[in-house]
């Protein structure tokens, strides 16, 4: 499927972008931490629908799943100081707020044993995948356009490099040619041009 051949951030990353053109984001949120072992809030604005487009991401792939499933997901290591890190969970209440907004859109739906995505939500996020693969495609082509041209200018250059070697070397040759043709006739060389001479000493 087109949702899993895209990388899982650029994908959450997109869907967050609509979503926040499409769900309310609750009051409590520039607060609040995603849990008590956070030692600070987000310093991401918008990480509401971030969180929001993860967990629709993470009911596609692994539904049906409950808060308390997403809470352990969601959660991590609590800095205790002097003593041992231990798990913590993430907040439910945040969890449950993405939730509800996302199923009062229509994304997802409540089955026995959780949520799971709707058929409007599986359809936006391959829809979306699409859209990110074809982008991401195009990107690569363009990429390997531009390696191409690069390649071809180094082989024209190694072509010119070639020809102006030997169009030198004939006329060294030819240089000789003339130099051995007047010794052999007894005459003079011709006198060498001043423009010639600094070349030759340089």
């Amino acid at each position: 499927m087109a949702v899993y051949d895209v990388p899982a951030a650029e994908l959450i990353q997109r869907v967050a972008e609509d979503l926040r053109k499409e769900l309310q984001q609750p009051g409590f949120t520039p607060y609040v931490k995603t849990g008590v072992g956070r030692e600070r809030s987000p310093q991401n604005k918008d990480w509401w629908f971030v969180r929001s487009a993860s967990i629709l991401y993470r009911l596609y792939k692994d539904g049906p799943a409950g808060t308390e499933g997403l809470r352990s997901y969601y959660g991590g290591r609590k800095n205790r100081g002097l003593k041992p890190e231990r798990f913590r969970k993430a907040s439910g209440k945040v969890i449950r707020t993405c939730l509800q907004a996302l199923e009062k859109s229509g994304y997802i739906k409540k089955v026995k044993k959780g949520r799971v995505v709707s058929q409007k939500g599986q359809g936006y996020l391959e829809k979306k995948a699409e859209e990110i693969k074809k982008h991401l495609t195009e990107i690569l082509q363009q990429k390997e356009e531009a390696e191409l041209r690069v390649e071809k200018e180094k082989q024209l250059s190694k072509e010119e490099l070639e020809l102006r070697e030997t169009f030198r070397k004939q006329k060294e040759e030819e240089k000789r040619h003339e130099a051995e043709k007047h010794k052999k006739e007894g005459k003079p060389q011709p006198a060498k041009k001043p423009e010639e001479g600094k070349a030759e000493q340089q």
